[in-house]
């Protein structure tokens, strides 16, 4: 059976974690496996999410469904020509 995919509100909490972990005086790689994640997963998750907050997080869903509406837009009008 195959691992459900974290949301990325879950990711950008456990990034958190790890800034946490790793300021409490933890080795960052300790860190990372106590969130039950691979080292190569974390450092995807912080290049894609690092920094970000909730509300920043919500505002870019916000803005890939719209580019997705308006490319839907886009092939239709360009479809009917």
């Amino acid at each position: 059976m195959a691992n459900k995919r974290p949301k990325p509100e879950e990711i950008v909490t456990k990034l958190r974690q790890v800034e946490v972990l790793t300021g409490q005086g933890m080795p960052r790689l300790d860190a990372i496996r106590q969130i039950g994640v691979t080292e190569q997963t974390f450092y995807r998750w912080k290049k894609k999410y690092g920094g970000m907050g909730t509300d920043q997080l919500k505002e870019l869903k916000r803005l890939q469904k719209e580019n997705e509406r308006l490319r839907k837009a886009v092939s239709d009008l360009t479809l009917d020509k």
